[in-house]
């Protein structure tokens, strides 16, 4: 069985700015026709990553390989522009005094005829062929995107890296233009990098994320199994509110308010984290706050006193302070659920969808 060379590689990519290790020994592949999302906090390396990649930043070590060719070491180096590399930044970077035609034609080569028809087939498709004519001021936000993304296409290059494209857009229209973009970029079976700090984005768009914190990469993954398996309770964080209870271990058990954990090769005497999300906290209706907690079947049912209530579109975000330990607790209920501040309400949480971490020191 053979095996696909990546159509990207990067491997033990680095890079210092001063005191600061900016990117600390990234490795990542991508086959072409997939997209992977490099995703983190603002200032985490990624830019700074996408910019080695392009050959506009140099690596302090490294390399970068294209269809299993070195492109970048540090000492050989292949120009940024003969790299067969598109890029696509927040910044969609138009020249305003050029017509949408001329944009797009930018980075074309050979014969006028043969460049007008490149431009007028991607214009076409990204439904633009109308404004061929038109200049960028003459666009909204969302038309000047797909004229950029139109122009990065042109070349056909084998790779696409995209930092944050879609930021600068509403989020009516944002949706819409990340989609057909998607679409667009498998048909020419590119190897797409996009960079974003969006959860929602790297979900929507990835077929793999690399979840990247303070220069290095902490977990690769498909978007389903990243967010069910999250490597620490910061990556968990990073997709969404968690809820954390803190225990300490004994006899491979940790005992909570909700109930005992199983904390399998962790010592005894050592204090974990359980991790919840809101949509996985429960009100426990057929109580309503009567009587002493019972065990039920996925834990012990805590009481807590309602502190805030607010209806988000599809479901109520609920926040409750916990008698235990007096921490808040938030807590997702479908549809519209708003109960009185000061209200007291019993809680149960998902055994099967619970995270037992390390505390942090």
């Amino acid at each position: 069985m053979t095996t696909q060379t990546p159509r990207l590689e990067i491997r033990n990519l680095s890079r210092r700015f001063g005191q600061r290790q900016v990117v600390d020994n990234v490795s990542l592949t991508i086959e072409p026709g997939k997209v992977t999302c490099l995703l983190g906090p603002s200032g985490c390396g990624k830019s700074t990553t996408l910019r080695m990649i392009a050959g506009v930043e140099m690596q302090d070590a490294g390399e970068i390989y294209v269809d299993g060719d070195l492109i970048c070491d540090t000492v050989f180096r292949i120009p940024p522009e003969r790299r067969n590399i598109g890029l696509m930044f927040q910044d969609f970077a138009l020249f305003p005094h050029l017509s949408v035609s001329d944009n797009v034609s930018f980075g074309l080569s050979g014969p006028k005829e043969a460049q007008r028809k490149r431009v007028a087939e991607l214009l076409e498709r990204v439904d633009l062929l109308r404004y061929i004519d038109s200049y960028p001021y003459e666009l909204s936000g969302g038309e000047q995107q797909r004229v950029a993304l139109a122009r990065a296409l042109a070349p056909r290059p084998s790779i696409m890296l995209m930092d944050e494209p879609f930021s600068g857009l509403d989020n009516r229209l944002r949706d819409g233009i990340r989609d057909d973009t998607l679409e667009i970029l498998k048909e020419q079976d590119a190897a797409v990098l996009l960079v974003t700090h969006e959860p929602d984005e790297a979900m929507r768009m990835a077929d793999e994320i690399a979840l990247m914190r303070e220069g290095r990469i902490v977990q690769t993954g498909a978007p389903y199994n990243i967010y069910r398996a999250p490597v620490d309770k910061a990556a968990m964080a990073f997709f969404s509110d968690i809820n954390v209870i803190r225990a300490k271990v004994q006899g491979a058990l940790a005992e909570t308010p909700f109930g005992k954990f199983l904390t399998p090769g962790v010592a005894d005497g050592q204090s974990v984290e359980i991790v919840t999300r809101p949509h996985h906290v429960h009100v426990d209706f057929d109580r309503n706050g009567k009587g002493p907690a019972p065990t039920v079947e996925h834990g012990t049912a805590v009481r807590g006193v309602v502190q805030r209530a607010r209806f988000m579109g599809t479901e109520s975000l609920v926040e409750f302070r916990m008698d235990f330990d007096g921490s808040i607790f938030k807590v997702t209920v479908p549809n519209v659920f708003l109960p009185q501040e000061g209200q007291p309400l019993w809680l149960t949480i998902r055994r099967d969808r619970c995270y037992v971490f390390p505390a942090a020191m």
